[in-house]
């Protein structure tokens, strides 16, 4: 019978590295209960002002939580995760970091916006400007192959850092299996995001969420694939 597991909210790293002892062992059907952090391991709360952002540790940044290990899997098969439920823990951020984005010259100041996220449906970006609350891991990925431990950014065939919006409650990543294993990970969630990070943060937030772990055995892809219930394009209501 499938079981359910949780997962220990003290246990997470800041590289890929497959090499580490996994934190769980899974059996297909399975699920596991997370509780995350926000992409600054703590670094930035409810209270933080934008003076924090000059002093942040770009080496605690990604935390993920993982790995964990599927019974059975190697180099070859297919992970399967399916989000059956994700929802933020009430609060998030954005940044606009000096010298990152698509236009650091045009916003060259740090600046800070903390969000509340008690809604559930929606939060405001100012008093006439609605942002739907669409949650999702920006980063899942199993462990990539080879002795590198790379860190979390960029993504590659294992996953990793895809900051794919879609995937949300209801949706399915296939994973290609990179080492014996598997040994998946995820973290960096986001309460919203459009079309990538414009400002390289989306709405960064704590998360609990719900994943269940298949295995698909003798079929192969060479990167990542979805599948999501949601539509493709942003969840947004036409004036008028």
């Amino acid at each position: 019978m499938p079981k359910t597991h949780y997962f220990p909210e003290d246990q997470v790293h800041h590289v890929w590295d497959n090499e580490q002892e996994p934190v769980l062992t899974v059996e297909r059907g399975d699920t596991v209960v997370y509780h995350t952090r926000e992409v600054s391991d703590g670094q930035i709360g409810p209270d933080s002002t934008t003076d924090v952002l000059s002093g942040l540790d770009w080496d605690s940044l990604y935390p993920l939580a993982g790995p964990i290990a599927m019974t059975n899997a190697e180099p070859g098969d297919i992970l399967a995760v399916e989000v059956l439920d994700i929802h933020t823990a009430g609060w998030g951020w954005t940044a606009v970091l000096p010298g990152f984005g698509l236009l650091p010259e045009d916003f060259p100041d740090a600046y800070l916006k903390i969000f509340d996220l008690t809604n559930g449906d929606y939060t405001l970006f100012k008093d006439d400007i609605a942002i739907p609350i669409e949650p999702f891991f920006g980063t899942m990925g199993v462990s990539p192959s080879g002795p590198e431990k790379p860190v979390i950014m960029p993504p590659g065939p294992f996953g990793g850092n895809m900051d794919t919006r879609h995937i949300t409650k209801g949706s399915i990543l296939y994973l290609p299996v990179q080492h014996a294993g598997a040994l998946f990970s995820c973290g960096d969630a986001h309460a919203a995001q459009g079309d990538g990070e414009v400002c390289v943060t989306g709405i960064e937030s704590p998360v609990y969420a719900a994943l269940r772990f298949d295995l698909i055995k003798g079929r192969s892809i060479p990167a990542p694939q979805f599948q999501t219930p949601r539509p493709l394009t942003p969840l947004v209501e036409e004036a008028g």
